[in-house]
């Protein structure tokens, strides 16, 4: 018994010994950052992590847009119209052949700005769209950089399709669930990224 109490008393001591040697919150060679995480596991207080998730849109069902569909409203890019220009094809007409149903193409204030920079060149762009079929679109922000302008609309409104050839604002609509793309390719609209019941054109 005796031998046993001695044993306890040298464990007791070595322990003893031990929480000696261990810094304190209050030691001089500790940094700030140190001291401050010593003192909340002291408190027993745990560190709660702050996650940043965006709001889902209330037009996607899983991965189904459930604003897209007829009639199509479709917001048109600068190089878009210079594309259809060179390819020789009607803008209305020829959206109308790719998606089978009507189509309203909206153009906005920057793209008709970014067009009338361009100069001479680009006349025949202006009179297109200027026609009645096309809808114009107000802008509130400053400049004609229009890029940052469709993707911000279609992040807020989920019931375009984008028509571009621009290989990076492509890049950008892509990380946008939702959105299709039409672009100009082998001479006619191609589109990308449309719902399987809104699809004429996905295996032709």
């Amino acid at each position: 018994m005796a031998n046993k109490k001695l044993k306890l008393k040298r464990l007791h001591g070595q322990k003893a010994a031990q929480l000696k040697r261990m810094i304190k919150p209050t030691d001089s060679r500790l940094k700030e950052a140190d001291r401050a995480v010593s003192k909340k596991k002291k408190s027993g207080e745990t560190e709660r992590q702050v996650m940043e998730k965006p709001q889902a849109s209330s037009a996607m069902f899983f991965q189904y847009n459930t604003q897209l569909g007829p009639p199509y409203h479709i917001l048109v890019d600068t190089n878009f119209i210079n594309f259809s220009i060179k390819n020789k094809l009607d803008i209305v007409k020829t959206m109308m052949d790719c998606l089978y149903a009507k189509c309203i193409p909206y153009v906005t204030d920057c793209v008709v700005g970014e067009l009338e920079k361009l100069g001479q060149k680009y006349k025949l762009a202006l009179r297109i769209i200027k026609d009645a079929r096309f809808e114009r679109i107000k802008c509130m922000h400053r400049g004609t950089y229009a890029d940052d302008c469709l993707v911000q609309r279609v992040m807020q409104h989920k019931c375009y399709i984008v028509a571009t050839n621009d290989k990076d604002l492509k890049r950008r609509i892509r990380k946008i669930p939702g959105v299709p793309i039409m672009n100009v390719a082998m001479n006619r609209y191609v589109i990308e990224r449309m719902p399987d019941a809104f699809e004429p054109m996905a295996k032709k």
